[in-house]
């Protein structure tokens, strides 16, 4: 047993502390082995030396991932716990800003799956992010497509969805096509008017330079010099999807999401997305990027849910 000691000189306590000790109450509990105390700007701890060892390593990254980001999220402590974690702070995932946003917003790779996201679009054509909800797979996505519009690296972005829910048909929603619509492809509306200013995106889906539509809509098409995202792609069919990945011409970069354990397709029917990783897998210029819990960014007990099911 030893007693070891820091003093936080280059941060303020409150910083890693959190209020009332927030912070550090959940620090304490991913170290249950070592008895930790905090009083004004020292922080002792004691336990055995190699748990002290990792304790030492893993405060030093969180205080230099304060100095960086100015913050210390339970998911940036979930994070940098992990044994890369050293690769989430001193690689420097997050300080590249895809995008500029409405209000300040600064729209960043947070986790290290979401930065290899990036990545992979940066050097391929077609990629796969595969994860469960809340892992920023749709967000990341969108914001790498705003970028090249801005960036006029392609001429419009293709944003789909499967309406599975709908069946397809749409027709017993009230309204005309685009009030059928609207509410199934929201989630796509919501992360583009974080980063377009609300005038604008209307006037780039008045002029079809943005174009949000259901996945059967894309059928005979052939995109290009575009931006093309499938969203929830664990609701195509194989035939869908091998449809909509055919639809891919020579100037465009696609990038499918999903989440292959929420597939709301009838049981007689397989999900393309499932097939399409598989048997793509080894191919040049195809990436697939897996994201897990370590890369949920909604409420922490998002990831407490991702990972109960997971058990069960």
């Amino acid at each position: 047993m030893q007693e070891r000691e820091l003093t936080l000189n280059e941060i303020e306590p409150i910083d890693l502390l959190g209020v009332n000790n927030e912070t550090l109450k959940f620090i304490e509990g991913k170290f249950p082995e070592l008895k930790i105390i905090s009083r004004g700007r020292k922080l002792m701890f004691s336990g055995e030396i190699e748990a002290l060892d990792r304790f030492e390593e893993k405060l030093g990254l969180m205080i230099l991932h304060i100095n960086k980001y100015k913050r210390l999220s339970e998911g940036d402590i979930e994070n940098i716990l992990l044994d890369n974690g050293h690769e989430t702070v001193k690689d420097g995932f997050g300080d590249e800003v895809l995008v500029f946003g409405n209000n300040g917003l600064k729209v960043t790779a947070r986790t290290l799956n979401q930065r290899k996201l990036v990545e992979a679009s940066n050097k391929d054509d077609m990629v796969f992010a595969v994860g469960p909800a809340g892992t920023g797979k749709t967000y990341t996505a969108v914001a790498l497509a705003v970028r090249a519009l801005k960036n006029k690296e392609v001429r419009k972005i293709i944003l789909t969805r499967p309406a599975v829910e709908a069946g397809e048909n749409l027709g017993f929603l009230p309204g005309d096509l685009k009030e059928k619509l609207d509410p199934y492809l929201q989630p796509l509306y919501d992360a583009l008017r974080d980063m377009i200013p609300a005038e604008k995106l209307s006037a780039f889906i008045e002029q079809g330079i943005i174009q949000i539509a259901p996945l059967a809509f894309m059928r005979g098409r052939t995109l290009d010099h575009a931006f093309v995202i499938l969203d929830e792609g664990q609701n195509a069919t194989e035939n869908q999807i091998k449809m909509f990945l055919t639809r891919m011409g020579r100037s465009a970069k696609f990038i499918i999401t999903g989440d292959p354990s929420q597939v709301d397709l009838p049981r007689s029917q397989k999900s393309g997305l499932v097939k399409a990783v598989r048997v793509l897998d080894n191919i040049k210029g195809i990436s697939i990027v897996p994201l897990d819990e370590n890369d949920v960014i909604r409420h922490k007990l998002v990831k407490q849910v991702i990972v109960a099911f997971k058990k069960d």
